[in-house]
């Protein structure tokens, strides 16, 4: 029987490319979103299913995995990919905009992992691994929002990890330090790969998946060699 990877907050770019990775090593994949209508041409492509929730609600997320351990078998790797980015002066920022971009960033991530990690100590194994960004170790001007997200979701990584490494379950950070690569966002020529490459990046996840137990890792920093550290 063939392993089960939730991606969550699937959509194109960085979980696209980790989702085809997923498939080519014979894993099967399901791809969460709030919006499904988005990943119909990926799901087609790798034969992934695809399922619809909010990872910042409670119910959405235990009935996301309710419906993928009743179609696909318990997940044995998540990934949790979901953020909501605001900019603004500290005095403009509107609270609501602030809630729910901490909602989403980070206590999703605690939605997730709790219900992954439940399942994942029956199985005796697993995987959870959370995207991280820049702003994950560096709190930017005008950007505290999306700081505050981030870090919280760091601190939740490395505390868990800390939990469930000796209960065989493997929970890594990824902190992507520049942009990523796309369709529309592309170097200049006399930059070239000054933009992280999402299937090099999902190319590391992957390394990370088949780490021996004896030297897990719970924290990697990604970036292009135009990024300053």
């Amino acid at each position: 029987m063939s392993t089960t990877a939730l991606i969550v907050g699937a959509g194109s770019g960085l979980s696209a490319s980790l989702a085809r990775l997923f498939a080519a090593e014979g894993m099967t994949v399901a791809l969460a979103s709030r919006h499904t209508d988005k990943l119909g041409m990926l799901s087609g492509e790798i034969k992934a299913v695809s399922f619809a929730a909010d990872a910042s609600k409670p119910s959405e997320v235990e009935r996301l995995f309710h419906d993928v351990e009743q179609k696909l078998g318990a997940p044995k790797v998540v990934v949790y990919n979901p953020s909501w980015r605001i900019r603004g002066s500290l005095v403009e920022l509107d609270p609501a905009e602030v809630a729910k971009t901490l909602e989403i960033t980070a206590y999703g991530g605690f939605l997730v992992a709790q219900a992954a990690a439940k399942r994942m100590l029956k199985l005796g194994e697993g995987a959870i691994f959370f995207t991280g960004a820049s702003a994950s170790v560096k709190g930017y001007a005008y950007s505290a929002p999306f700081a505050m997200g981030k870090f919280a979701l760091r601190g939740l990584a490395q505390s868990i990890a800390r939990e469930l490494a000796p209960q065989n379950i493997h929970v890594a950070h990824f902190i992507i330090d520049g942009s990523i690569r796309s369709a529309t966002r592309l170097e200049s020529p006399d930059k070239p790969d000054s933009y992280l490459d999402p299937d090099a990046i999902a190319q590391t996840y992957l390394n990370i998946l088949r780490q021996p137990r004896s030297a897990w890792t719970w924290e990697i920093e990604l970036r292009p060699w135009v990024e300053p550290f």
